[in-house]
């Protein structure tokens, strides 16, 4: 089975005048290994700020579980998540970070980000320490 770009699901984001983050993590995600075609397990974890749309989960689950079966390097498969949720969801901003499972001594970590064209962060806020504390 072949992952299914259709499973993807979205609604409306309920807050589309400020920018906020919804983060979604999983340590459930598998693929094959196109060269032994042993498993690859990771943990995937998306965070994003919607724009119009925001995905849906049990339909993101789905996805995720269509890669069961498909042999793809760890580069190649978190690129290719990150391009359908961005052609599905069109965030103002997304990261994918895809953590591998350790395999013959070598973990591998693979980051792709995705931002809207114009799109600027708000400026970070930091809070100074409580000098109670």
């Amino acid at each position: 089975m072949s992952p299914d770009r259709a499973l993807l699901e979205s609604f409306p984001s309920p807050s589309r005048d400020r920018d906020y983050t919804i983060r979604i993590r999983t340590q459930e995600f598998t693929c094959l290994c196109p060269k032994t075609g042993q498993p690859d397990f990771a943990t995937i974890t998306l965070e994003y700020v919607p724009d119009l749309l925001c995905v849906e989960l049990k339909s993101l689950k789905l996805y995720y579980w269509s890669y069961r079966n498909e042999g793809a390097f760890h580069e190649a498969v978190t690129n290719r998540i990150r391009d359908d949720l961005v052609a599905r969801i069109a965030p103002r901003f997304l990261r994918l970070t895809a953590d591998f499972n350790v395999r013959g001594g070598l973990c591998t970590s693979v980051r792709a980000e995705y931002r809207k064209p114009g799109w600027e962060p708000p400026p970070l806020v930091t809070v100074p320490p409580d000098p109670a504390a």
